[in-house]
């Protein structure tokens, strides 16, 4: 019987130049431009995959089973290593993180992976010896809202807060491992949280309600409200909001089958959107993207068996 071929969830890497799809089939993997298909893991390799987050454009895999039919577990999350040799697919699963409940979201950035609970987020050292470093209590999160900043100046790990549609801003270069730490609370929204996202040099971070009307950015050094967006006026279901990679742009996308994209440098372009705070949106520099060098990581193959 054919496998189905259902994409259960989507995510692009750091620099947004590839992106993974957990299916029910498996694991594919993306190039952006040019748009092509880099490698994939078939469902005899890794069952049908949940979540599934990729380090830059390097050899691993965080991979977390889920749909109709899989191999591994909800409450754990593995590492694969598609750079080590080995006769047995298993044996490229070289890391396993292992939870009481189910698995939520996965981060990653090139020094630290962040594991989300319902409840609970998790950060640990990666990828050589990995350690628990921090673990924060969160609002009943069943959507496993997190977003992590990968730039190397910035180490900003950023989720919903303890106070309905707030959001809780920590610094992890700034947190001593195994110190409780109480992240700094922005009170963004009225209503809950439905999607969160940080630009890539961690300086603004987006923020939208269930409501579904606005998408608010805020400034994470002042906490102080930049801009504010407005979607539409009937209530919709976010799924998503995004930045570019430059921080030009912010798109969203929902229920109603449309995606929005918003200047950001120059809000007068947008016909719906209204810069309530008069502030500018901070200017990003673009650094040229590197290659990790980290021990151990591999730039991406051609293609994964």
């Amino acid at each position: 019987m054919a496998q189905q071929r259902g994409v259960n969830s989507l995510r692009f890497n750091q620099d947004h130049s590839c992106f993974c799809c957990a299916m029910e089939s498996g694991v594919r993997i993306y190039n952006v431009e040019p748009l092509m298909e880099k490698g994939h893991l078939d469902h005899e390799q890794v069952g049908s995959v949940g979540h599934v987050e990729m380090l830059q454009r390097s050899n691993l895999l965080a991979i977390v089973g889920g749909g109709t039919n899989p191999k591994f577990s909800e409450i754990s999350v593995l590492v694969w290593d598609d750079a080590r040799e080995a006769k047995d697919s298993r044996e490229k699963l070289v890391l396993e993180f292992t939870f009481t409940k189910p698995v939520l979201a996965i981060r990653m950035r090139q020094d630290k992976i962040i594991v989300v609970l319902s409840h609970r987020i998790y950060v640990y050292s990666f990828p050589n010896n990995p350690t628990k470093l921090f673990e924060f209590d969160t609002r009943d999160n069943t959507r496993g809202l997190c977003d992590l900043c990968p730039s190397i100046e910035k180490q900003l790990l950023v989720f919903p807060g303890h106070k309905c549609g707030s959001l809780q801003i920590v610094d992890l270069s700034n947190t001593k491992p195994g110190i409780s730490s109480a992240p700094f609370t922005i009170n963004a929204h009225q209503s809950e949280i439905a999607c969160i996202a940080l630009n890539q040099h961690g300086s603004v971070v987006a923020s939208a309600s269930r409501k579904g009307t606005l998408i608010r950015l805020f400034d994470t050094q002042t906490k102080e409200k930049l801009v504010e967006l407005r979607r539409g006026t009937d209530p919709a279901t976010l799924y998503c909001i995004n930045f570019s990679h430059d921080s030009s742009f912010l798109c969203a996308s929902s229920d109603k089958g449309t995606v929005h994209i918003f200047a950001l440098k120059d809000t007068r372009l947008n016909r719906r959107s209204a810069g309530l705070c008069g502030r500018d949106i901070p200017q990003v520099r673009l650094q040229p993207r590197r290659e990790l060098q980290q021990g151990g990581l591999r730039r991406l193959p051609g293609h994964l068996r």
